[in-house]
C-alpha cells in the first residue's frame, strides 16, 4: 500500500456543520455559517468556534460575547451553504432563508427555530491564531426539538439527518456501525469478554 506524503494542511474531516446565529442590539440577528467548531470540555460544558477578523460577524461576537451553535440537518443544508457565502453586511440571512429566531433563555443571541438543536454560549476567552481567531465558550443552555423524543423522553438525535463537511462538500450522516465501548462489550451469550484495554 502507497503513500504520498503532503505539506501541513488542514485534513481532520469530515466536521460538523453549525449555523451560528448573533445579535447585537438594534440591529437584525446574523447567522454565520462555520466549520471549525468544536468540544473542548465536558466540566463544566465548553465549545470553541473559529472566526476570521474579516467578517462581519467578528465584530458581533468580540462585542456580545455571546452566540448560539444550530445543528444542522438535511432540510436546513440549502440556508447553511447560503448563510456561509453571503454576508450579513448586506443581507438579512434570517429574512432570505424563511428561518424563525429562537428567543434563548441565558443568552441575548436568538436560536434557529427550524435547527434540531439550539447550544447557547457565552464567551470566556478569544485567542488570536493567525488566519482565525478561536470564540471558546461555556455552553449555559442546550433547547432541542421535541420532533426527535420518544415517549420515554429519549433523544433521537441520529434521526435529524445531520450533516458533516469534507473538502468543501456536504454529507449527510450515514448508518451506525457501533457504539461507544462496543469493542470490549460481552457479546451474545457466551459470557466472553475483550479485556485487552490499550490506553
Amino acid at each position: 500500500m502507497g503513500k504520498q506524503y503532503w505539506k501541513p494542511g488542514n485534513m481532520l474531516y469530515p466536521v460538523p456543520v453549525v449555523m451560528v446565529s448573533l445579535g447585537r442590539e438594534g440591529e437584525k440577528p446574523n447567522i454565520i455559517t462555520v466549520a471549525w467548531c468544536g468540544t473542548v470540555n465536558s466540566d463544566k460544558p465548553m465549545l470553541s468556534i473559529s472566526v476570521r477578523k474579516s467578517r462581519y460577524s467578528y465584530d458581533i461576537l468580540q462585542e456580545t460575547r455571546d452566540f448560539v451553535v444550530n445543528l444542522v440537518n438535511k432540510e436546513l443544508a440549502y440556508a447553511a451553504d447560503f448563510c456561509g457565502v453571503r454576508s450579513g453586511r448586506d443581507t438579512d440571512k434570517f429574512g432570505e432563508m424563511k428561518l424563525t429566531p429562537l428567543p434563548s433563555v441565558h443568552v441575548k443571541a436568538p436560536g434557529i427555530a427550524q435547527s434540531p438543536v439550539n447550544i447557547e454560549c457565552k464567551v470566556t476567552q478569544i485567542i488570536p491564531l493567525g488566519s482565525h481567531d478561536m470564540f471558546l465558550a461555556e455552553v449555559v443552555g442546550v433547547t432541542v426539538d421535541d420532533e426527535y423524543m420518544d415517549e420515554k423522553g429519549k433523544f433521537h438525535l441520529d434521526r435529524a439527518g445531520l450533516l458533516a463537511y469534507s473538502h468543501g462538500e456536504y454529507y449527510e450522516l450515514g448508518r451506525k456501525i457501533g457504539k461507544f465501548g462496543y469493542s470490549v462489550q460481552k457479546r451474545g451469550g457466551s459470557g466472553k469478554q475483550n479485556n485487552n484495554k490499550k490506553g
